[in-house]
């Protein structure tokens, strides 16, 4: 049994150098604990095997901003800008600027294949990212609509109020099972998280042994600790037993809350302002604060106007 704090790290370099497969690879191996499978060939094949699948997840894991002139499909960009869950959607300087991950440009594309805007952007996405839309058919004509996918610097540069928007962030987070269990409940991000149903907790690569993450309720040495950590010890030794007679997913049923997990997030600087709002206020559950007041400072240095007047009202 292994005993361990939170923590967190910020992957933002994937979005700065525009490795937007290596990214996608990075976040879906999280979920099997494989990552010690990542080479510089790998993203590629593992993509393409995720696609095959089905398993479209783990392609949300990612941004894509365009910029186009000429648009006029006026009622499917009022549409993303009412409903942000699929894309955001901002005017400026006359050109739509319209952002999303690359799951959802397939579902549009499958879905709405009729729509101008979904056809001026399937040659540009096609070219960008083949083993994404490679099964995805092009269309016959397009408008004269002019579209332009967008650099990270070029993202960086936009003003505040499309920044927003359209800029991500995304944060590998390791908790207990009870944070995952509220954090997920925001609906405007992306989540793929490390699965119980597939690791295998008794096997060397994971120590023979189940992590659990320190309680942020009990001091260590305490009668309280003793006795939490007493049930997890106990917990772990039924799990370790049923690994022995049935698979992982049938094992996983007696895991507690204070499993630790970890967890990718992936979401725009406004959601992630919304998140902090919520979840680092003193009303919030003591182990999401936790784990929230530590990533804010992080947020603060990267995003100073986003972030700052955050910290400063849920101090």
């Amino acid at each position: 049994m292994r005993i361990v704090a939170p923590g967190f790290e910020i992957l933002d370099s994937y979005f700065r150098q525009g490795q937007v497969l290596e990214q996608i690879e990075r976040c879906g191996r999280v979920c099997y604990k494989s990552e010690e499978r990542i080479t510089e060939e790998s993203a590629l094949p593992f993509i393409r095997g995720i696609v095959k699948r089905g398993h479209e997840s783990v392609i949300e894991m990612a941004q894509l901003v365009f910029r186009i002139s000429g648009m006029e499909d006026q009622d499917l960009c009022d549409f993303f800008k009412v409903i942000p869950k699929f894309c955001q959607a901002t005017f400026f300087q006359g050109d739509l600027i319209l952002s999303g991950n690359p799951r959802t440009f397939r579902d549009l594309a499958r879905r709405y294949p009729e729509k101008v805007l979904v056809q001026v952007l399937l040659p540009v996405l096609k070219d960008a990212l083949p083993v994404i839309y490679e099964d995805i058919k092009l269309p016959d004509a397009v408008s004269q609509a002019r579209v332009e996918l967008l650099t990270p610097e070029e993202i960086d540069s936009l003003p505040l109020d499309h920044l927003l928007k359209h800029r991500t962030i995304l944060c590998h987070i390791t908790v207990n099972r009870a944070v995952t269990h509220e954090l997920v409940r925001h609906r405007v991000a992306s989540y793929l998280q490390e699965s119980q149903r597939y690791c295998r907790y008794g096997e060397s690569k994971f120590g023979g042994e189940v992590t659990f993450i320190k309680p942020c309720f009990y001091q260590e040495g305490t009668p309280e600790f003793e006795l939490w950590k007493r049930a997890m010890e106990e917990t772990e030794q039924i799990y370790l037993r049923l690994l022995q007679v049935s698979s992982p997913q049938a094992a996983r049923t007696v895991l507690p809350n204070s499993c630790k997990t970890e967890i990718m997030v992936h979401a725009t600087l406004e959601e992630w302002q919304h998140i902090f709002r919520l979840r680092a206020s003193k009303a919030a559950d003591p182990s999401m604060r936790e784990i929230m007041l530590m990533m804010l400072p992080e947020f603060v240095e990267l995003f100073p106007a986003v972030f700052g007047p955050v910290a400063e009202q849920v101090k």
